[in-house]
């Protein structure tokens, strides 16, 4: 009888390091396939003999998909489980991947479209999936999870370009290259279809069903995480957008303001590690969520310095900042919820609105800026949003849950 449990004790460790492995490997796919994109955009300009602006269209497409789809995720997941959204959602990864390398300008926007839409289940329900699998370590996983969505993300921004230039590749073989990956995260998740228990149920009476699915909507918390969660959103997408363009027009090269940019991002890689770790050992997470709100007004004053020491500092905090933020916010989903379902309606409710927010900020701050021809009211801008995040964020981190009925 011993042995036995010994074997099957020894079973189920088996059985959660596999899990975590897939977990790490499907997040993987969900940066990398959109970051791919940035260095080939002259090439795919060139190529299809298309404008700036439809070229720049784009990178916004998938965010606009993550703001129409990920409402519905939670949805189907509770109808067929998670595991099996998930695994639907990667084979539509991996179509889409496909369907935008071959010819045209209308295959890549319908590629790009299926991709950010397919992305999207993987956004909204990996953290509550951490949740409902991973209940007393949901910090440490959620960070990993971050961290690994990330650095392939990184990756996938330094490799693309040369990728193309292999003999006979050109943009198409290497936004392809990235279906290799969605296959192989594919593959290593079939055993995970097995598995049951995805959301569970609330166990409440037939009247009380259609009140409690809508009342995450109706939640003062839940709207307060959905707006920190946009307004991070929004600063990081802007300025992986237009930072080399704002310090440029402080006298930086074109390769100097590069090398800041990979800066911003190789600070805001270590804190979606660490920020859910600590923000799990704490009692609340207020103090956490306006750091990161006083970290971006000081960067974004920073930015509109001549100083290259300030300017430095300023890129450094606003990685630091962009980092905590997102996993912070992450982590708010499971924190706040009562359980898996809720962690997945409010990861829902929370990045599509939040992604909205990111897909606007962009083209609104450019705008501005073509607008007033300096870079003033637009970094001004995201100091306002600093602010933002420094009351949703104190707001969101006091310790209770999403009100219930």
């Amino acid at each position: 009888m011993k042995q036995v449990l010994i074997t099957m004790q020894e079973e189920n460790k088996i059985a959660r390091w596999g899990l975590l492995i897939s977990i790490l490997l499907i997040s993987s796919n969900l940066r990398a396939p959109l970051t791919s994109v940035g260095a080939l955009l002259p090439s795919i300009r060139d190529n299809l003999e298309i404008s700036n602006t439809l070229a720049g269209i784009l990178t916004t497409l998938p965010l606009l998909a993550f703001f129409i789809v990920s409402p519905f995720a939670s949805i189907i997941a509770n109808r067929i489980g998670m595991e099996w959204t998930i695994f639907y959602s990667f084979i539509l990864l991996t179509v889409g991947l496909v369907i935008r390398t071959l010819s045209g300008i209308t295959l890549l926007f319908l590629g790009t479209i299926i991709v950010g839409l397919a992305i999207a289940f993987g956004n909204v329900l990996l953290p509550s999936l951490i949740k409902v699998k991973f209940p007393l370590k949901i910090g440490l996983f959620t960070g990993l999870f971050a961290v690994f969505m990330y650095i392939s993300g990184a990756l996938a921004s330094g490799i693309s370009l040369p990728l193309s230039r292999i003999s006979g590749w050109g943009w198409q073989g290497s936004l392809l290259f990235w279906a290799i990956l969605s296959i192989v995260s594919l593959v290593v998740w079939i055993p995970q279809l097995n598995k049951k228990a995805s959301l569970p149920k609330k166990k409440v009476s037939n009247e009380l069903k259609k009140t409690i699915k809508n009342n995450v909507w109706k939640s003062p918390l839940a709207w307060n995480i959905t707006i920190y969660m946009g307004m991070q959103s929004m600063v990081f997408f802007t300025l992986i957008s237009w930072l080399p363009d704002i310090l440029k027009s402080n006298g930086y090269t074109s390769n100097e303001a590069g090398w800041m940019l990979s800066l911003m991002q190789l600070c805001f890689l270590p804190f979606t590690f660490i920020t859910p770790v600590i923000a799990e050992k704490l009692s609340d997470q207020r103090l956490l969520g306006a750091i990161t709100g006083m970290l971006i007004i000081f960067g974004s004053g920073g930015l509109l310095s001549n100083n290259t020491i300030i300017t430095t500092l300023a890129v450094i905090f606003i990685g630091v900042a962009c980092g905590a933020a997102f996993s912070l916010s992450m982590t708010l989903f499971s924190l706040r919820s009562n359980d898996g379902q809720e962690a997945s309606d409010l990861s829902g409710m929370a990045q599509s609105f939040g992604y909205l927010i990111a897909a606007v900020g962009p083209v609104l701050l450019g705008f501005i800026h073509d607008i007033t021809a300096n870079w003033i009211l637009p970094v001004t801008i995201i100091g306002m949003a600093g602010s933002i995040l420094i009351v949703t964020g104190i707001k969101s981190g006091v310790n209770r849950k999403i009100e219930t009925i």
